[in-house]
């Protein structure tokens, strides 16, 4: 009897620890809260940047030359078989995997959504969603325009563009929704305006050059986040002309290939849970040409 009490602690511990070893172990394997600048492959550049004031924030820039040959954008297709507005929601590195990429991030924003625990949540992997905004794949519309979600546009030679009315002109290739347009001379004025985990997408003037901006939050001590008027100085000093501000929060999402597979570039936090990613609606990808093996041996190990 005094045995199989014995056990019965043992396993009662085992079962309390067990989370909290699994935390501790997604808490290390966050990106390394140090600078760092790479090419990540032909005509994009990686960089991560630490801000200690006013709050500590991690933000990771992955600076794309939309002119540099073998770049090539996707957005995530829909389901037109069974609705107009209908997705199948999946976490940004199976997107970046299904559909062989060099760079992904998360995009729009999409209902329904509940959030708990890291266990009781909506959508599941392969949940029916619904987008808000106008998605465009491929030239093919998959979510209607919506006046209050400006859009973030890319024509035939995938010069982008971002349309405040929210519908993208004839002949867009592909197309993502968010909620806010961002512009470094015209501050947003808002009643409020906290930190959080932020996507951005940003352009130059011409839009041949693009920033997809990812913003760590929710995790103190490690980055809490950024307020949508640092967003605004960033993309100052980034040099860019307009931005958008797409899905945020546990759903912002960062993801490279590797010989070894997807890899995370920030720390998503879907389910308060770090380095868990959230399956969302859609996403933005990146086709690139590879540099050589040096960078991606460096990346791999996690070299800056």
């Amino acid at each position: 009897m005094q045995r199989l009490k014995i056990w019965g602690w043992a396993a009662i511990c085992f079962s309390l620890l067990t989370p909290l070893y699994c935390y501790g172990r997604s808490q290390w394997q966050r990106p390394a809260q140090t600078p760092q600048i790479q090419q990540l492959f032909a005509g994009i550049t990686y960089q991560r940047q630490i801000h200690s004031s006013p709050r500590p924030y991690i933000v990771h820039i992955a600076k794309i030359n939309l002119t540099h040959p073998g770049i090539r954008l996707i957005a995530t297709p829909g389901q037109l078989a069974d609705d107009n507005n209908e997705f199948h929601a999946e976490p940004t590195s199976a997107f970046l995997t299904q559909f062989r990429l060099q760079l992904a991030m998360n995009a729009g924003y999409f209902y329904h959504f509940t959030e708990k625990t890291p266990w009781d949540y909506a959508p599941h992997v392969g949940g029916r969603v619904n987008v808000l905004g106008q998605s465009i794949s491929m030239g093919q519309q998959y979510s209607p325009p919506q006046k209050t979600w400006p859009v973030l546009c890319f024509d035939q030679n995938q010069q982008g563009t971002i349309v405040e009315t929210g519908s993208c002109p004839p002949g867009t290739l592909h197309a993502v929704a968010g909620n806010y347009i961002l512009r470094p001379e015209q501050p947003l004025k808002l009643d409020s305006d906290k930190p959080y985990a932020r996507s951005i997408a940003a352009l130059d003037q011409a839009g041949t050059t693009l920033w997809l901006i990812v913003v760590d939050g929710k995790q103190p001590d490690y980055s809490e986040g950024a307020t949508l008027a640092d967003i605004e100085q960033l993309i100052k000093k980034l040099g860019a002309d307009v931005a958008i501000n797409l899905d945020g929060g546990g759903s912002a999402t960062l993801v490279t290939s590797t010989r070894s597979g997807a890899k995370l570039l920030n720390a998503p936090i879907h389910g308060k849970w770090p380095m868990n990613e959230r399956p969302v609606a859609t996403h933005l990808g990146i086709y690139a040409s590879p540099i050589g093996e040096m960078a991606d041996a460096k990346l791999d190990s996690g070299q800056p």
